[in-house]
């Protein structure tokens, strides 16, 4: 049996198929990170740095919702991408039913925990008596009544993309966040609710969004293998051990990334309330350089998974080339432009000179990252599309929390809070430097054995 899709990834011409994977994925991710930069911008506006520093300390919290979404969106397009280029619409059916269900209900616990542990929680994100109040206010919105629909509407977005939906996927994903950029100045401003308002303007545009994925679920009901049915729901086939082995190294990236920011909130917010405010805006605007990298890579993950399992490993590396040539030059312009222009850009945000001052500064450290990143982001995503266990996991371990944090502690102590970032250029750099060596003898391996497969033919 076929999907509809299935011409898109055996036999389109491979740029025009990832032009149709990847740039409705590079559009979503756009508007995600320009949501996200939303919350500050507006919050900025109200020229309160202890506000801003607040949604900044948040964002560890609020970010392991997409690591949820990850772990059980990109590894089910894997499992369901490969099933369906060996023909077992059987096994992706069932896949994307545990994933659903599973997804939800891992979500509904997690923000249950974060209320309850909450004081603790606070404490060592390091929250202090001017953020306390409005980062409560915050989380409670986000994660305690927003964890289903934002880690649902990650989940469903990859799921559908991996059976070649990719364009009704990522207008969810856009839909949801232009929705929140409207809310944004509406509860902030006109209801007067600050911050509070940010937080609830987010999570009724993931509940919406949600609501969407809904309907297009039961519109395309009969011709999709991505359904909801709890008949479908299966712990066999290997389903949960592929999906977890497969999503786990994004989710520990971003829990690792989430632990790394943790620290890094605690060392700064002991400086001052103008500093981690200042980090915040770098660490949103930074994400636009990132978006097309990780929409990239998003985007053609299911048509490197379907062409390997389906054994046209010279489709896939034609598929991986392309994919890096435009992510990593994408990025590369990303930090010329963010390097010249990050005063202006962090004046944007806010008023206050300090925080400006800081922003800037910490601005121009991270646009340094973005084109190893990229590489790291493509590498990783090449690894589980094609169902790796080890080495996606290793790399996502090294990324973050592990070499940045004691880089972290040690240029804080030599240099002091103003060049602390620079622990991230230089702990990136390392991790492209292992990836590296671990993908090359892959993408060798895979050359070779295409090779001899041509002389047997012969």
């Amino acid at each position: 049996m076929e999907t509809k899709n299935d011409a898109l990834f055996s036999s389109m011409p491979i740029g025009k198929a990832i032009f149709s994977l990847a740039v409705p994925t590079i559009i979503s991710q756009l508007i995600t990170v320009v949501y996200n930069m939303a919350d500050t911008f507006f919050i900025g506006r109200l020229n309160d740095p202890s506000q801003v520093a607040a949604a900044t300390i948040a964002m560890p919290v609020f970010m392991f919702l997409t690591a949820l979404a990850n772990l059980f969106g990109i590894g089910g397009a894997s499992v369901i991408s490969r099933s369906l280029g060996v023909g077992n619409t059987k096994r992706a059916k069932q896949c994307a039913a545990f994933c659903i269900w599973t997804a939800a209900g891992v979500a509904l616990l997690y923000g249950m925990v974060a209320f309850l542990v909450r004081t603790p929680l606070y404490h060592l994100l390091g929250a202090g008596p001017d953020t306390w109040q409005h980062l409560e206010r915050y989380l409670f919105w986000t994660v305690t009544i927003g964890a289903i629909p934002t880690v649902m509407n990650g989940t469903l977005a990859h799921l559908i993309r991996a059976e070649g939906y990719s364009r009704q996927a990522s207008f969810g994903v856009a839909f949801g966040g232009i929705l929140n950029i409207i809310l944004d100045p509406l509860f902030i401003f006109t209801f007067h609710l600050e911050i509070r308002g940010a937080a609830m303007a987010t999570m009724l545009s993931n509940l919406i969004a949600f609501f969407y994925y809904g309907v297009l679920l039961y519109h395309i009901r009969k011709r999709t293998i991505i359904t909801p049915s709890i008949k479908e729901y299966s712990w066999k086939n290997s389903i949960p051990w592929e999906v977890f082995t497969v999503g786990l190294p994004s989710a520990i990236m971003m829990f690792m990334s989430t632990l790394s920011n943790g620290v890094l909130n605690n060392i700064v917010a002991s400086n001052s309330t103008e500093a981690i405010a200042g980090m915040g805006i770098a660490k949103k605007v930074d994400l636009l350089a990132f978006a097309i990298a990780q929409g990239m890579t998003q985007g053609t993950l299911p048509l490197i998974a379907y062409n390997y399992s389906s054994g046209n490993h010279k489709r896939m590396t034609s598929a991986i080339r392309r994919m890096f040539f435009v992510s990593v030059g994408m990025a590369i312009l990303g930090t010329i432009f963010l390097y010249a222009e990050a005063q202006w850009i962090t004046n944007l945000f806010i008023a206050d000179e300090k925080t400006i001052a800081f922003g800037s500064r910490y601005m121009q450290i991270l646009s340094l990252v973005c084109p190893s990143a990229a590489f790291n982001f493509g590498i990783i995503t090449i690894f589980q599309a094609v169902g790796k266990k080890i080495q996606p996991m290793l790399l996502s371990f090294i990324r973050k929390g592990t070499m940045d944090v004691p880089l972290m502690l040690l240029i804080n102590a030599k240099y002091g809070v103003e060049n602390i970032l620079w622990a991230t250029p230089i702990a990136d750099l390392i991790a492209l430097c292992i990836a590296l060596g671990m993908f090359i003898p892959f993408i060798r391996s895979i050359k070779r054995n295409g090779a001899e497969k041509k002389e047997m033919q012969v």
